[in-house]
């Protein structure tokens, strides 16, 4: 068994598609398959349902495939910890982060490139879920995300932050005389809010609980900056992070209240896996990494 086999199997279970798995490996289809079937020899095994075009793997191919990204994972690191102490820290991290903490990404981010010029950052959008699920599969190296909401595992955690909440409104508007309203007051407003599989509207919804309310929203979401777009609606208004209107400022005609009673607020932070040895991009940006402005976790 070769780790280009492991590779080439992992590839084709991402890309769902013999063609584009060989185009993403850089080999030609035959090769792709070739490998893929000397790998099933080996292992005395069928790990692809064939067909005339991909079908799905069996249930053997999927769970070598999930160990195939661990595999591959430890052999990126391995290679990573060489050239680190060779060359110094190169390569390209990536990081995962929640939709609400996209706009403060660049804080995190900045500094980090400023001091390793050579490292090559992606940065993707994804729900909290998908970044537990994406630091297990080898898929990210980081993850932006909240710390005390929902269960995390087999992560190593620094917060960074304490998320809290305000109701956008429209300065024009009744309540845009306003500083501040209660959550139970907000429950009977018209309210934009992310969508069920965010986990800000998950704790959104939870404090309503709190407060034995049960809004239903007529607008929702999963973009942050739709929330804010659509709090200019006449009627309409929509709750988001504070951090939000306090790094871009409050958008024009608009008003933040803060919402008290409760004064809510949740942690978000920086994970990474906890396997040993650590990354050497992900510990890095780790021990960079400092408490964003505001209020800290």
């Amino acid at each position: 068994m070769v780790i280009k086999q492991l590779a080439y199997l992992v590839a084709l279970a991402r890309e769902k598609h013999f063609a584009r798995a060989a185009n993403a490996c850089h080999v030609s289809q035959p090769t792709l398959s070739g490998a893929i079937r000397q790998l099933e020899d080996e292992l005395g095994v069928p790990l692809v349902e064939r067909g005339h075009r991909f079908t799905g793997l069996t249930a053997e191919g999927e769970m070598i495939v999930a160990h195939a990204k661990r595999i591959l994972g430890e052999i990126d690191t391995m290679q990573h910890s060489i050239s680190d102490v060779r060359e110094g820290l190169s390569g390209r991290l990536r990081i995962g982060a929640i939709p609400t903490a996209l706009p403060l990404v660049a804080q995190i981010t900045g500094p980090f490139s400023g001091h390793f010029p050579t490292i090559t950052l992606t940065v993707l959008s994804m729900t909290s879920t998908s970044i537990q699920a994406a630091i297990d599969n080898f898929d990210i190296d980081v993850g932006l995300t909240y710390l005390d909401n929902e269960p995390l595992e087999r992560v190593i955690a620094k917060p960074l932050y304490a998320e809290t909440y305000v109701l956008l409104t429209r300065a024009d508007s009744t309540l845009g005389k306003r500083d501040s309203i209660s959550w139970s007051e907000a429950a009977s407003l018209n309210l934009c809010l992310l969508t069920p599989d965010m986990q800000n509207r998950r704790i959104i919804d939870g404090i309503f609980r709190s407060v034995g309310k049960s809004p239903q929203p007529v607008m929702e979401t999963n973009s942050i900056f739709n929330l804010c777009s659509h709090a200019a609606v006449a009627g309409w208004v929509s709750i988001v992070p504070s951090q939000l209107p306090g790094f871009f400022g409050i958008p024009n005609g608009l008003k933040a209240l803060k919402l008290l009673e409760p004064a809510a607020s949740r942690s978000v932070g920086l994970i990474m896996a906890d396997r040993q040895p650590q990354a050497p991009l992900a510990r890095n940006l780790f021990a960079m990494s400092a408490a964003l402005p505001g209020e800290q976790a």
